[in-house]
């Protein structure tokens, strides 16, 4: 190919990329086109380069839009969860890390003292699904009932409910620091209901099952969330010693 026609072979190409919407094949195109020159490559080698190219940076553009759209408030993962430290123990992580509670709409319940890992947990069980491919979403209770309660009183809660009843994953942080009205409970347990059986919800609390009552203070609707909650349930203990706290301690020392 004289470099004219090389010129014209790429704009052809970059035209075609734009139109259906390829842009690896657009930037990868030459590059793999010299690579599979100075290799000897077949043609039929060189079209796979590039179209698996496009493939792997389509399948990471989705795996970053998903963690994006999961409203983590930090990144944690749970390869990085110090178990040395912790009542939970690898093979814990392991079951978590696979997700095969996802594929059978189980809950998780994640209880110990502030500082013990909880949120750690959760938000690795998170990005763990996102990373296979898995709809998620983080949110603090306190935060999605503001949220119900906004939607109810702008009457769009059906579509709300009916949206969080579409993830595969969602996730519950911090029940037990902001107590609950009626109205939010009845609106939380709406969330609950709406995934019972289907997919998994993953919470984390400070407080045992026994205390609930604190923060849901409808003996009837604390009841009914601990029930479902707790049915074919991982229940997962993170102690009662304070990461932060034995760290600060360390530094100390």
């Amino acid at each position: 190919m004289t470099k004219m026609t090389q010129s014209a072979a790429l704009a052809s190409i970059g035209a075609a990329s734009r139109e259906l919407h390829l842009p690896t094949v657009r930037s990868e195109a030459e590059r793999l086109a010299e690579v599979a020159e100075r290799s000897r490559a077949s043609h039929l080698a060189y079209l796979a380069d590039v179209l698996a190219s496009e493939v792997d940076d389509r399948a990471e553009r989705r795996r970053i839009r998903r963690i994006h759209e999961a409203h983590f408030p930090r990144t944690k993962r749970l390869a990085d969860f110090d178990i040395s430290a912790s009542p939970v123990d690898a093979a814990t992580i392991a079951s978590l890390a696979s997700g095969a509670y996802l594929d059978k709409g189980e809950p998780v319940v994640l209880l110990g003292d502030s500082g013990t890992g909880k949120s750690h947990l959760l938000i690795g069980m998170g990005m763990a699904a996102c990373e296979q491919g898995q709809a998620v979403r983080y949110a603090t209770c306190a935060g999605l009932v503001n949220e119900l309660v906004e939607a109810a009183d702008e009457r769009r809660l059906s579509r709300l409910v009916s949206r969080y009843g579409r993830l595969d994953l969602l996730l519950l942080d911090e029940l037990g620091y902001v107590q609950l009205d009626t109205r939010g409970a009845e609106l939380f347990f709406q969330i609950l209901t709406e995934r019972e059986e289907k997919s998994s919800v993953a919470v984390a609390s400070n407080l045992p099952f026994s205390e609930w009552g604190q923060v849901i203070t409808d003996p009837r609707l604390v009841a009914a969330i601990v029930d479902r909650m707790t049915f074919r349930a991982h229940i997962i203990e993170t102690g009662t010693e304070s990461f932060r706290l034995r760290t600060t301690r360390k530094g100390r020392a």
